[in-house]
């Protein structure tokens, strides 16, 4: 089965906005995330299972708010107590996640085709995401995520990197385009880059 991007509609390449005479560097950079695996993990209440002990790609689970575990293919976002965004590039990944995760402790769901990741690097990527989430996005740091809502749209941001910021929106699919409307809008004043 091959994937149909989210965005394939609207996303374009080039520079937009106050991009002119400004050093190619400090312009935003903006870009659909593609052929991610994203898989929700959800403890049921009843289970006694430990999710320290779970082990995915070398990766253990933490039940903490805003934390994220990595490593260079995967990530495992915090998305609430008990639940968990497992995004990885390695597709293949879904065999080893339906052996671990017993169907008696836990509910897993691929949700790699019901979302859109679009992806926002440069100095200015707090301030784009300040203007339409209510987040205070001083305390968010490298390997952090959070669940808000960006101009009344729900999503996921996951901090990759600080300097310069890096960061990865995930919302269902049928909001990426809204989604991503509202932050290249937002985007323009700065001058960005669509690749």
């Amino acid at each position: 089965m091959s994937s149909i991007s989210a965005l394939a509609n609207i996303h374009s390449k080039g520079q937009f906005g106050d991009y002119e005479g400004k050093d190619h560097n400090d312009l935003l950079k903006i870009s659909e995330i593609k052929n991610l695996l994203i898989i929700q993990i959800v403890q049921y209440k009843n289970s006694t299972v430990l999710v320290e002990n779970i082990d995915i790609d070398g990766i253990k689970l933490k039940n903490e708010p805003l934390s994220v575990s990595f490593n260079n293919d995967t990530r495992i976002l915090w998305n609430g107590a008990k639940n968990w965004l497992l995004v990885s590039t390695k597709k293949d990944l879904i065999k080893d996640i339906s052996r671990i995760f017993d169907e008696v402790d836990f509910a897993v769901t691929d949700l790699s085709h019901s979302r859109a990741v679009i992806e926002i690097e440069g100095k200015n990527t707090k301030e784009v995401l300040k203007k339409g989430c209510p987040f205070n996005f001083n305390v968010l740091e490298r390997n952090k995520s959070v669940n808000s809502i960006y101009n009344g749209i729900t999503l996921t941001i996951d901090m990759l990197e600080n300097n310069p910021n890096k960061v990865r929106l995930f919302t269902l699919r049928s909001f990426g385009e809204s989604l991503y409307h509202s932050i290249t809008d937002a985007s323009l004043e700065f001058g960005y880059k669509s690749i």
